[in-house]
């Protein structure tokens, strides 16, 4: 029943990535090139719309050789990216703690804590109601067995992924290198005066594209910024609720609740072609536009000191998704060659659809 369960120390059978249902092809390519920086040798295994995808190593490999490969943060389409080294097949309804508590036992390494997912469709998310009734006993039951140590958080997170009824994939989340969140999705509420959803975006990028430390210090209250095709204007919103003045530029309207903050200054312009009399501590820009010439756009920006930081967002073909990015990518680098080392991070959030999400500002 239990297979790829090592029985010394932990050995891992690959990486399991969760992405939204429909990207598990380009998640597929996103997990090979990471397995082949880490030197791992294996194959894929992705299926349309199942919302993960594998990658399986020919041989059980130490969890320290994953290095940098299971780091979420370097990944575009992977919500969570995680070293998986059990699968267990024909879990009894009557009893599922009993053969995953064995597997973890088998592993010859302790957790920190443990957290049970399934992935994102529609079909695993009948199974969150069980989720979340099944983490306690499941918790009891690996404590008595000697498998947790709560106390010491720089230990592993046992990940326990439902992909149906009756099949559970065994992985360990490394610290710091783990989305924090269950199936790599910040759990954000809508707030009732937004003028849009899309604000949702924003707020989710700001909280996954960066840290902690970067949210206190360089997304401050005082701030400017500017915000490219703002209306109806969620992602002004999203700025002025963090205490910035911004000036939106976008030839429509922006809602009234966006302008009754009084610290929203909107001009009717093309955002392709306007430019700030002075530079601004941000730019935010979701136009919908060919990606190529977001991407152009928002490197002239970042080049020329109109801003220091940039979040924006570049809409993706339905076909060729990998392709788009990383031309986007190199569009980027080769403008900003000659001005100086940057940090581009790009990812594919839990509220975008196709499209993805990207945080850009020269290193300092």
């Amino acid at each position: 029943m239990n297979q790829h369960t090592p029985a010394a120390g932990l050995h891992c059978a690959g990486l399991i990535g969760y992405c939204r249902a429909g990207f598990e092809k380009e998640l597929a390519a996103e997990l090979d090139d990471f397995a082949a920086d880490a030197g791992l040798i294996g194959h894929l295994r992705a299926e349309p719309n199942t919302g993960f995808a594998l990658f399986e190593t020919f041989e059980p490999t130490p969890l320290g050789a994953f290095g940098q490969a299971t780091d979420w943060r370097r990944a575009t389409f992977a919500r969570q990216l995680l070293p998986w080294f059990g699968r267990i097949d024909e879990l009894p309804e009557r009893d599922r703690a009993s053969p995953i508590v064995a597997a973890v036992k088998a592993c010859g390494q302790r957790f920190s804590g443990v957290v049970l997912e399934t992935p994102d469709t529609d079909e695993a998310k009948q199974r969150s109601g069980f989720c979340k009734r099944f983490t306690e006993p499941l918790t009891k039951a690996l404590e008595k067995a000697g498998c947790l140590r709560t106390s010491r958080t720089g230990l592993p997170v046992l990940h326990v992924v439902f992909t149906d009824a009756t099949t559970a994939w065994l992985a360990a989340g490394q610290p710091g290198q783990c989305a924090p969140w269950p199936m790599g999705i910040p759990r954000l509420r809508m707030p009732s005066n937004a003028p849009s959803r899309s604000t949702m975006k924003l707020a989710e990028a700001f909280m996954t594209l960066l840290d902690d430390g970067e949210r206190d210090t360089i997304l401050r209250a005082g701030q400017r910024a500017v915000d490219l095709g703002a209306a109806p204007g969620g992602w002004t919103w999203q700025l002025v609720g963090r205490g910035l003045r911004v000036t939106a530029i976008d030839n429509g309207p922006l809602r009234d609740s966006v302008m009754a903050t009084e610290m929203v200054e909107h001009l009717k312009a093309d955002g392709f072609t306007w430019r700030p009399h002075r530079p601004v501590d941000w730019m935010v820009c979701d136009m919908v536009e060919q990606p190529s010439r977001i991407a152009s756009l928002v490197a002239e920006w970042v080049a020329t000191g109109r801003c220091r930081y940039t979040v924006f967002n570049l809409k993706l073909p339905m076909k060729r998704r990998v392709e788009a990015v990383e031309q986007c990518r190199e569009l980027i680098r080769k403008r900003l060659a000659s001005v100086g080392p940057y940090d581009l991070r790009i990812k594919h959030l839990y509220h975008d659809r196709e499209e993805v999400t990207a945080f850009l500002t020269l290193k300092r």
